[in-house]
């Protein structure tokens, strides 16, 4: 895995704000480590889709920021989208009690499609704090370094914009809330989408989707369409 290739193409703004921890010596280890481990291992998502969080949703064009933990780690769903899966996958437990969230918060039709691209399009950045995983191992690749890079993308939001609405999901999103300033941005949490949290009456009733488009509105930003196809 060469790295060296996509990074060349990371959306300019990001790239920018970025510019300093591409040449860290974390940065430099971690490419190492997937490139030795692509050599006997399958490592997801593709190769051009690790950055897909910020092609898609460029620095300037960033409204919301909904963390993730890693990508799915079963074949052909993740792709490079927190929570997302790519067209024609089945929708992970997660992804669907976000869909029912919706469907009760918005009154919007549970979709056929898990991929969330025209969420991302719309200004919602979907970052998982670790950009890749070995396949059938969650959390595989957290002690890579990715936490340290995708925790860098937070604080330059956090510290370049204004206006910005972070959904925190679960405890481990809510340990992120120390790189955000609080004057500056709105953060909503509340539990986890897992069944587990989910079951437990901590995530189903949130209203961050509602919520969301409320603050936006109040900012005099577009709100955004929830709807998948």
């Amino acid at each position: 895995m060469n790295i060296d290739n996509v990074i060349d193409r990371i959306e300019s703004g990001w790239k920018h704000a970025l510019a300093s921890e591409f040449d860290k010596k974390y940065f430099e280890e971690l490419k190492s480590t997937l490139s030795i481990e692509k050599r006997t291992s399958i490592i997801f998502p593709s190769e051009k889709e690790i950055f897909s969080a910020f092609n898609l949703t460029p620095f300037n064009d960033v409204k919301v920021i909904i963390i993730g933990q890693d990508p799915y780690h079963g074949e052909g769903q993740a792709n490079g989208l927190c929570f997302s899966v790519s067209e024609s996958m089945s929708h992970p437990p997660s992804l669907k009690n976000i869909f029912k969230e919706i469907q009760k918060d918005l009154k919007i039709p549970y979709p056929k499609s898990g991929n969330l691209e025209s969420w991302a399009k719309q200004g919602v950045l979907l970052l998982n704090a670790s950009l890749t995983v070995r396949k059938d191992e969650a959390n595989s690749h957290s002690n890579y370094g990715w936490q340290i890079f995708t925790d860098e993308a937070i604080k330059q939001l956090s510290f370049k914009k204004k206006g910005l609405i972070f959904l925190l999901w679960g405890s481990f999103a809510k340990k992120k809330i120390k790189f955000i300033n609080r004057e500056n941005h709105q953060i909503l949490t509340t539990g986890h989408p897992s069944p587990l949290s989910a079951n437990r009456g901590y995530w189903f009733g949130n209203g961050h989707f509602r919520k969301t488009n409320e603050l936006l509105i109040s900012l005099n930003k577009e709100p955004i369409d929830w709807r998948i196809e």
